[in-house]
């Protein structure tokens, strides 16, 4: 159980206290419960310090992301419950975060989405990921990816046109 370094868990800790932000918002992006997300960062904290598999201190980034992605769907399984981002909390949440879309027809087709091609958007667009640590949290290659994140924009823009189309049909 105490095989790291002590090093190693100050580096670890240090991250995680620096991004613990970021952490909650992916969290919350996952459960849009704010307690909810409190409980999985703070036990993706836990598993983090005792689970000793961080082989390279250099990839912390994408490890403890891994853990705070893998800690969400796990509750989402036990929960059954799948729904993603309440912009209006995120932004309280992150007053340095710059993303002001209040688009409600955008939330909608994004809670529509699969939860394989959710993750995916969400860690590239919001949490301003690159594809390479998408795939590299995921435990994707990164063909499955991009392909997974073309689909999933893709599903996105036909909602968006259908409900357009159906708001024109609607007002016209």
């Amino acid at each position: 159980m105490f095989n790291r370094q002590p090093k190693q868990e100050k580096i670890i800790a240090e991250y995680v206290m620096q991004n613990k932000e970021s952490f909650y918002r992916l969290a919350y992006s996952y459960v849009q419960n704010r307690d909810d997300a409190l409980d999985i960062v703070q036990d993706s904290i836990q598993k983090a310090i005792t689970a000793g598999t961080l082989k390279d201190i250099q990839a912390v980034k994408s490890w403890f992301y891994r853990i705070v992605v893998n800690t969400s769907l796990d509750f989402l399984r036990r929960r059954k419950k799948v729904t993603v981002l309440d912009d209006t909390t995120i932004q309280l949440h992150s007053p340095s975060h710059e993303d002001h879309y209040h688009d409600m027809d955008l939330e909608q087709a994004l809670n529509s989405l699969p939860i394989q091609y959710r993750s995916v958007v969400v860690l590239r667009y919001f949490e301003d990921l690159k594809i390479e640590d998408v795939a590299e949290i995921l435990e994707l290659n990164i063909n499955t990816a991009k392909t997974r994140l073309y689909k999933a924009l893709k599903i996105l823009r036909d909602q968006m046109n259908d409900l357009h189309l159906e708001e024109v049909r609607h007002n016209g």
